[in-house]
């Protein structure tokens, strides 16, 4: 596994982006908690890995200097060819995304693992040629008051230390943050996280050919036959 700094292209050509999934390792009662009940822990971990596994394919399709996942853990057979491991830096969910952007140069976009309908459609207004002209930051807002996305064209530390996570009003006061910095913002399409058993179904009918919507199927089935 690489080091913290070693995740982001230092000498990329201007207008390219480098694309970090911020992620961790899909164990049980690690993950997704709030999935059990009425999925066991091993369940939840499982729904966890397809999630994970869908978004690294979206992810590997797309432009960007580099691919790279912001690790909790270590990595696994769920893991692509193609896409760079760096360990995750340590304290709270803000101080852990401002290290990953620390240890960057350039324009940045960083994703989560909640996401697996994500498409490339979605991802592609941040990736493309023009997408930091006249813009310093894209903002992937999620439905339950979060964000998915956030990228930066010169990824300030900052930015992100200090903003409360895991709360309603996190993406309005991360988005307000980038704009009292002086920042031109543009948005991404809304997303929906998987958090709960209502979430995943939601998001599985949205991409029924994922791994997600085959692996949330199977268990379906198998909790009806038992």
């Amino acid at each position: 596994m690489s080091s913290p700094g070693s995740g982001c292209d230092r000498s990329a050509p201007t207008g390219a982006t480098a694309l970090l999934v911020i992620a961790k390792e899909p164990l049980p009662g690690r993950v997704k908690t709030r999935l059990t009940p009425p999925f066991s822990p091993r369940e939840a971990a499982r729904l966890a890995e397809a999630a994970l596994g869908d978004t690294l394919r979206t992810v590997r399709s797309l432009p960007a200097t580099r691919r790279t996942v912001v690790l909790e853990g270590a990595p696994g057979p769920w893991l692509p060819p193609g896409i760079e491991v760096v360990e995750q830096g340590t304290g709270g969910l803000d101080e852990r995304l401002a290290a990953a952007f620390g240890a960057c140069s350039g324009p940045t976009l960083l994703i989560g693992m909640d996401t697996p309908q994500v498409t490339a459609a979605d991802l592609a207004p941040a990736l493309s040629p023009d997408a930091w002209d006249g813009c310093d930051a894209w903002f992937g807002p999620a439905e339950d008051g979060g964000f998915w996305a956030l990228g930066l064209a010169d990824p300030d530390p900052e930015l992100l230390r200090g903003v409360p996570m895991s709360v309603p009003e996190t993406g309005a006061v991360q988005r307000r943050r980038l704009v009292d910095a002086g920042l031109t913002v543009r948005d991404l399409p809304r997303l929906r996280d998987v958090d709960t058993a209502a979430d995943a179904a939601h998001v599985a009918a949205l991409a029924p050919h994922g791994l997600f919507a085959a692996v949330l199927a199977g268990l379906t089935r198998a909790a009806a036959a038992r």
